[in-house]
């Protein structure tokens, strides 16, 4: 199997280093990611400007290709210049911090694997539901077993699968539910900082469960189930489109 690691912390993030030692036992790796943190930058591209390019070894000892780019630019230039064959499978993580519900939209994480089914290459998004002390353990190994379980389906074209792990042991683990995204959006607040003279804000956001339904990401979540999600990359809404159809029609 054929692999290309990449990720939005970047490629000394020791999610990376930590799922790659599992994809070397299923896999041929190759690893193409940001060279410094580049979360919640969403599905930008770099343009205007070029995109530096350096062989790199991470502290855990693995050693990949760092982009001054974003994660979509990693995962184009991966497949563009890096790749002699395209990939089997695009994997993206492990990230730190949860990508449910409308983290999807910002998330560079989840943009990466978007970008690799627009090529259309199987991809999948792996997150870890912690900022603080992560271990990697399980999360790791589970997705490896995932990942074999893939392969061995085919997802549809336009489709990449968003896989989010609670930050429990694996016995505190409920299980894995097929669900759907929340759209709920976050609870935002803007917080002066006061250190400086000029205006300047932080921006905090938190994740809200205001749907309680298993069937629903940000929930299933925060019951301890492993939540995964198949997106589709066509934002069409078909139902509309064929109403506005009918009714230019009449």
């Amino acid at each position: 199997m054929r692999i290309l690691l990449t990720n939005d912390d970047g490629i000394q993030a020791p999610g990376l280093s930590a799922l790659f030692k599992e994809l070397i036992q299923i896999g041929q790796v190759t690893v193409v990611a940001p060279d410094s943190q580049r979360s919640s930058v969403g599905h930008g591209i770099t343009l205007g400007k070029p995109i530096g390019v350096k062989w790199m070894r991470t502290r855990q000892g693995v050693e990949g290709f760092g982009l001054t780019g974003t994660p979509a630019d990693c995962v184009k230039f991966a497949l563009k210049e890096v790749c002699k064959r395209k990939p089997d499978i695009v994997v993206s993580g492990i990230n730190l911090g949860a990508n449910d519900g409308c983290s999807v939209f910002y998330s560079g994480t989840v943009a990466a694997a978007r970008e690799a089914s627009l090529y259309g290459v199987c991809a999948v998004a792996f997150s870890l539901d912690t900022f603080v002390h992560p271990d990697f353990d399980y999360p790791t190994r589970f997705a490896a077993r995932f990942i074999r379980d893939i392969f061995k389906k085919k997802l549809a074209r336009g489709t990449f699968l968003n896989v989010n792990i609670p930050h429990a042991k694996e016995e505190k683990i409920r299980g894995i539910r097929f669900v759907s995204q929340s759209v709920v959006p976050f609870r935002t607040r803007f917080i002066r900082d006061r250190k400086t003279s000029a205006k300047q804000f932080w921006l905090s956001c938190e994740n809200r469960s205001l749907e309680k339904s298993l069937d629903i990401d940000t929930y299933a979540l925060a019951k301890r189930f492993i939540t995964v999600t198949p997106i589709q990359n066509d934002l069409t809404d078909h139902k509309t489109l064929k109403a506005l159809k009918k009714k230019a029609c009449e």
